[in-house]
């Protein structure tokens, strides 16, 4: 059984590597390691609506904005599909919604097809190491290739589906959800802060399905009450603590200090599970 700080440390280690770019289900898998215990279903799904509350918290104004904008066009929608594409074309908040849609269909895709096969074959912390180093690539690489100012007006929902699908890629252990589709917006030619805030506003229906998807599976809560609150608000602060510095650190900053921590913890990961 968990126990209290331990429960506060993993909360914790979910709300920080769930938005920066560092892979939240890799530290998932090696933090347990290091701290001898094993994270059951009911506290894995505890995590994930931590960070979704983290989430909700930080950008409550553009999600009740989307909402709206969805509401809308499916309205417009109704009334002709001249109305539709025109509020498409001339509403942002209209554009948004569906970019954010569009998007989550291949990752969604990705996740229902692969999930079982990912969790079965790379559960190992080797593969976990290879994959944080392949994120510090991604991340490094990034910031070399990115140019532009694209944002909700002018994104092409070709670029939400680009973005989709390396947002499903991260389904694999190590292979950084944030850092995927951070890098990838900004490799097609976002603007920094827009792709940070698309990126955190996609994971809303990526970790709502996760969720979803591991509660159907969940027979009995294996963590006491009190463990499970430690570590919803631990997830719940520190998710929301790291979403403020990130939304900081985009505009001023290089990826590449996460590029070079994925490099670091990935390398001992790889060569510790080895040699151990």
């Amino acid at each position: 059984m968990l126990d209290i700080i331990s429960a506060i440390i993993l909360g914790a280690v979910q709300g920080i590597s769930e938005f920066l770019p560092i892979s939240s289900s890799g530290h998932l898998v090696i933090v347990p390691h290091l701290l001898g215990v094993e994270t059951g279903l009911a506290f894995d799904v505890i995590l994930h609506v931590g960070t979704l509350v983290a989430i909700f918290t930080f950008f409550w104004k553009d999600i009740i904005n989307i909402i709206k904008g969805f509401i809308v066009s499916i309205i417009n929608l109704t009334e002709g599909f001249d109305k539709f594409k025109d509020g498409l074309r001339r509403v942002p908040e209209e554009r948004f919604a569906w970019l954010i849609l569009i998007a989550t269909i291949p990752t969604g895709i990705i996740g229902l097809l692969f999930n079982n096969a990912v969790e079965t074959i790379f559960r190992g912390t080797v593969f976990v190491g290879l994959f944080l180093i392949i994120t510090g690539i991604i991340l490094y690489y990034s910031e070399r290739h990115s140019s532009g100012n694209i944002t909700e007006k002018d994104m092409s929902f070709k670029q939400a589906i680009t973005i989709g699908i390396c947002q499903g890629i991260a389904v694999l252990p190590g292979i950084s959800r944030s850092g995927a589709t951070i890098a990838s917006g900004l490799c097609l030619g976002l603007n920094r802060e827009y792709a940070a805030r698309y990126s955190f506003l996609l994971s809303v229906p990526a970790v709502v399905g996760a969720a979803v998807f591991k509660v159907k599976d969940l027979a009995i809560i294996d963590a006491t009450t009190t463990v499970l609150v430690a570590g919803f608000l631990s997830s719940v602060i520190f998710g929301y603590l790291s979403i403020k510095l990130l939304m900081k650190m985009i505009e001023g900053w290089s990826l590449d200090i996460f590029a070079y921590y994925c490099w670091i913890v990935g390398i001992l990961t790889f060569v510790l599970s080895i040699v151990l």
